[in-house]
């Protein structure tokens, strides 16, 4: 987990450099908006809608911005949204598997067939990499004034797996069945996560020379930055050297 959570602060780090606050928004009012969809405008009710508001605050999104996502989701002219992936390997034998949320799959594929033809990958069969990752439960929390003794032994009896801190980060994991006690927990305990959701870690990493690494990171980094694109997952070992020539 040490990588992921490593890969999770560098592009914090890159996010806030970068000023691309606008583009986190847009993927979250997409999740805010499928949600509400499926399940309705009630939070209460609407578990998916729920996690995605919560995400929504803890990426500091306007309340009025959040509100107007559920109202666009329920109107008549609300957009639909479909859910897609895609497999693949990016240059190095990394692999790559991407989630989408596209009113238009058709400019999807093309996007995404185009960005890895361009960058030296492979695009795949959809399954044809799917155990390759493992979907855990992944909470983000930044560290004010949290006792960790007392949060590891609340969030074991929760179902945690692994707790990692990095600096003021801490980075929880846990298997997918036992996502929603961990969440419940959290809760219970009064602390707001950043960050929170089922997210896919790769069973084994893959190390490449710096210069390698870097170029898979910027074909990962050009697919984040399709609006069609909700999450990349990939399993490049982000050794302290990478992280460093990183900064």
């Amino acid at each position: 987990m040490s990588g992921h959570s490593k890969w999770s602060t560098i592009k914090r780090k890159k996010g806030a450099a970068d000023a691309k606050r606008g583009k986190i928004f847009t993927k979250i009012i997409k999740e805010i908006i499928i949600a509400a969809r499926e399940g309705g405008p009630d939070a209460d009710s609407n578990a998916r809608l729920r996690l995605a508001v919560q995400n929504a605050k803890g990426a500091n999104m306007p309340k009025d911005n959040i509100e107007r996502a559920i109202k666009k989701a329920t109107g008549a002219d609300a957009t639909s949204y479909i859910e897609t992936t895609f497999e693949g390997y990016a240059p190095g034998g990394i692999a790559v598997f991407v989630e989408c949320l596209t009113d238009n799959n058709n400019r999807t594929v093309a996007a995404i067939r185009s960005c890895f033809n361009k960058y030296g990958g492979n695009l795949g069969t959809n399954g044809s990499l799917s155990f390759l990752f493992e979907r855990k439960g992944i909470f983000t929390i930044t560290n004010e004034g949290i006792s960790i003794d007392d949060l590891e032994l609340e969030m074991i009896d929760a179902g945690a797996q692994n707790i990692d801190v990095d600096g003021d980060t801490i980075t929880i994991t846990c298997a997918k069945e036992d996502f929603g006690s961990v969440n419940r927990k959290l809760s219970e305990l009064g602390i707001e996560t950043d960050e929170a959701g089922l997210k896919r870690i790769p069973n084994d990493t893959k190390k490449l020379d710096i210069e390698s690494a870097k170029k898979v990171l910027r074909f990962i980094e050009v697919l984040e930055d399709d609006d069609d694109i909700q999450n990349v997952y990939h399993n490049l070992e982000m050794t302290d050297e990478l992280a460093e020539a990183l900064d």
